[in-house]
């Protein structure tokens, strides 16, 4: 366990944790014993071996079975918001997003999108996150009570699903697929961005209310200073003209922990990728942090001593160890008081 002058936190997409004989998304997908086995063996290792004390999981189907795993590993507290959707009996669909802690949660709460920005940001009808976020606020060493945040922001997949016409040419078909992937995408990058949008005017109103720390981690199916999620970083924002402005900013501001990392510590290490996709590669997995995990902050209790992305099985896999492992590096933070 870690010692109790660090906070180690860490966001972990575990790529269709479900167990046999269940299966996900269509009937063939289901893992054999073994498989399964070594999948449960692979999150156990990295667990035991990385040590974190806080974890936001995401694309979990099986929550009993990870409740159960995640508590053999130490993990005491653990929750959820949401199940996954069931068909025909076993086929799941939907992951969830889930919670496990060391240190003790005190309050659960879904997050609710505010139907009045929704509106006002042209959203029509009754906006729903594309996967549930968790708030939970766990008591943690030497600052308190600390709402996590756990997302897994919609994917770039396109929400629109092209269907050939056998009356049209191959031609005519092609240039339907076109139009609806270009639609598609952007209505994509429209969901995820106001779901970021909504997610970080909650985490306003609940700290104008508590004044509570904020660790938000997750999958952001998006690079962060995109522009459709660069809003997330608060320091982005413009006010009006005033003394107070940048002080008041300060206090609701969130930042990229790599950035806070690279800030404090003298280092040249590159920032490694969550993902990679063909040739292509990006971070999609973020953990943000207020000022209160700010070492340029004068009133901060930890700063951001390490930063580490686990991807071997990304870069170098081996693959009777990690064929069973995710699909994305795990990214965690130390955190130290501050003498």
């Amino acid at each position: 366990m870690t010692a109790t002058n660090q906070l180690k936190v860490a966001t972990f997409n575990l790529y269709n944790y479900l167990a046999p004989p269940d299966a996900f998304y269509d009937f063939q997908r289901i893992y054999s014993a073994e498989q399964w086995a070594k999948k449960q063996r692979w999150l156990a290792d990295y667990l035991h071996n990385q040590q974190p004390d806080i974890i936001g999981f995401q694309e979990v189907f099986s929550i009993d079975a990870l409740k159960q795993q995640v508590n053999d590993a130490g993990y005491a507290h653990f929750a959820v918001v949401d199940e996954p959707s069931v068909i025909d009996e076993f086929i799941y669909r939907d992951p969830v997003v889930a919670i496990a802690s060391r240190y003790k949660i005190m309050a659960l709460t879904e997050v609710e999108p505010d139907p009045h920005y929704a509106q006002q940001m042209g959203l029509v009808g009754e906006f729903c996150y594309s996967r549930r976020i968790i708030r939970a606020t766990i008591d943690v060493p030497h600052i308190g009570y600390v709402d996590c945040y756990v997302v897994h922001f919609k994917s770039k997949r396109s929400l629109l699903n092209s269907v050939e016409d056998n009356s049209k040419t191959e031609e005519q078909n092609l240039l339907l697929q076109l139009k609806d992937q270009v639609a598609g995408r952007w209505a994509s990058s429209i969901q995820r961005g106001s779901e970021a949008a909504l997610l970080l005017i909650e985490i306003i109103n609940r700290k104008s209310q508590t004044d509570n720390p904020v660790i938000v981690m997750g999958d952001f199916n998006n690079e962060l200073h995109d522009g459709v999620l660069n809003h997330l970083i608060t320091d982005s924002l413009r006010f009006t003209a005033s003394r107070h402005s940048k002080a008041f900013t300060a206090k609701y501001a969130l930042q990229d922990s790599w950035q806070l990392y690279q800030r404090h510590v003298v280092t040249d290490n590159e920032r490694e990728a969550t993902h990679y996709f063909g040739s292509s590669s990006s971070v999609f997995d973020y953990i943000l942090l207020p000022r209160e995990f700010d070492a340029g902050f004068q009133g901060s209790f930890y700063e951001v001593i390490d930063y580490h992305t686990y991807d071997q099985h990304l870069i170098n896999p081996q693959f009777a160890y990690d064929d069973q492992s995710t699909d994305h590096g795990v990214v965690m933070v130390t955190l130290a008081l501050r003498s």
